[in-house]
């Protein structure tokens, strides 16, 4: 016995047979986009919450402390906010300095009997006292001066009373 099969190849079997390939395609597709973004291995991926550490909240500490009474300083009668003239120099004047000591570069040279305000020091360099002198009439005549060529002298300003 013999059977015989005929098979007819209609379009509404080409067309399912185009949908189910169409199908598994999609599956296909999606499978492998997702194997990718799993991890790999068995790893799982953490989940992290982030939670702020707590703080203290600021506070103001008031610290009261005694104020320092200054000391003036006064050496040869020398002291801050006197007047002195620069003397002892023989008429060559005196090297008023960008800083306390014979290493500092001269600024300018002050005549001898050019009077000065005392207004720091004093500072000790080189074995010699140095006083911060400013001139009262021009601000920008100013400078470190050794003491060993100054002498204290009583000025009146203008406008001030006896």
């Amino acid at each position: 016995m013999k059977h015989s099969f005929q098979l007819s190849v209609t379009p509404w079997v080409i067309l399912g047979a185009i949908i189910i390939a169409g199908a598994l395609s999609v599956l296909l597709i999606l499978g492998l986009s997702l194997a990718e973004s799993r991890p790999q291995s068995g790893e799982i991926p953490a989940i992290i919450t982030v939670i702020p550490a707590p703080t203290m909240p600021p506070t103001s500490v008031l610290l009261y402390t005694s104020t320092p009474e200054i000391t003036t300083i006064e050496i040869n009668g020398i002291s801050l906010g006197k007047f002195v003239q620069i003397a002892g120099t023989g008429g060559d004047g005196l090297r008023l300095r960008a800083g306390p000591g014979k290493g500092f570069a001269p600024l300018f040279l002050g005549y001898e009997s050019e009077v000065f305000e005392v207004k720091d020091g004093p500072k000790f360099s080189d074995g010699i006292t140095w006083w911060y002198l400013v001139a009262p009439y021009d601000e920008t005549r100013s400078g470190w001066a050794a003491a060993d060529y100054l002498k204290v002298v009583n000025v009146e300003l203008e406008g001030s009373s006896p």
